[in-house]
């Protein structure tokens, strides 16, 4: 069983979780249950993984819960019953180390890129971040969210400066691209996966390499959970070459 779930703790709510699939409390209660809180970029990728894991751990069910990384560390720190942690950057998953929050060592999982998303046949003619100046509302991720902060650093390397009154911001990398494919922003920000994960909804432009970043996401056990080998199946799962695999195939960059 897959089920994408919300996880509310105090006043900690997923803010990208969506609903799918139930299962009877009897069947859940005979059952193996693993929280896995990831980045929302990984949605894709995670829930084929967690199919795949599932397939080879009859029984398992297994929920994902989607949403900025800043945001699901503090579920975590507030008391949220997460057994996993897969987040897009070092920052969230050091502060959860530091917190004592963390079972086991971080282990790296992927790498992604940023990328530009426009309205498809790019209208506005965007080349490059020298260009959003052009763009009447640009969508960013939230500040504090890592393809937020991400962003600020290309846009800081590129020497631009955009108007905060021409910016929207979205609570993650997710979100802030449907801003494009819904008409509400010209141009957006975002990871070169979730454009891809887009198809026809909205159309990539790179960004120049010495302007971009390398995002690192890496998983962690994490304490509140417990120790169960389930726990540790599955973050072995993610990091094996089969894991790997399910990564590249949704753009993800090896570790």
């Amino acid at each position: 069983m897959l089920v994408f779930t919300a996880i509310a703790t105090g006043t900690a709510t997923a803010t990208a979780a969506t609903t799918a699939a139930t299962t009877s409390s009897s069947s859940t209660a005979a059952s193996e249950v693993l929280t896995v809180s990831a980045a929302a970029s990984l949605t894709g990728a995670f829930r084929e993984l967690a199919a795949d894991f599932r397939r080879r751990h009859p029984g398992t069910v297994v929920r994902l819960n989607l949403g900025a990384s800043s945001s699901l560390l503090r579920q975590i720190q507030a008391g949220a019953p997460v057994d996993v942690f897969a987040a897009a950057d070092r920052t969230s998953i050091e502060a959860l180390r530091s917190s004592g929050h963390l079972r086991s060592q971080p282990l790296p999982l992927a790498r992604n890129r940023l990328q530009i998303a426009v309205k498809p046949g790019n209208p506005l003619r965007l080349r490059g971040l020298a260009d959003l100046g052009r763009a009447p509302v640009l969508a960013l991720c939230g500040a504090t969210a890592p393809c937020g902060r991400y962003a600020a650093t290309a846009l800081q390397r590129a020497g631009v400066r955009l108007e905060r009154s021409r910016l929207s911001r979205g609570t993650d990398a997710r979100a802030t691209l449907l801003a494009v494919s819904r008409g509400d922003a010209d141009a957006a920000i975002v990871y070169a996966t979730d454009v891809r994960a887009a198809g026809r909804a909205v159309q990539g432009v790179e960004i120049a390499a010495a302007q971009n970043i390398s995002a690192w996401y890496g998983l962690a056990i994490v304490r509140a959970g417990g120790a169960r080998p389930i726990d540790r199946a599955f973050v072995d799962h993610a990091t094996s070459a089969r894991g790997q695999a399910i990564l590249r195939r949704h753009g993800f960059a090896a570790p």
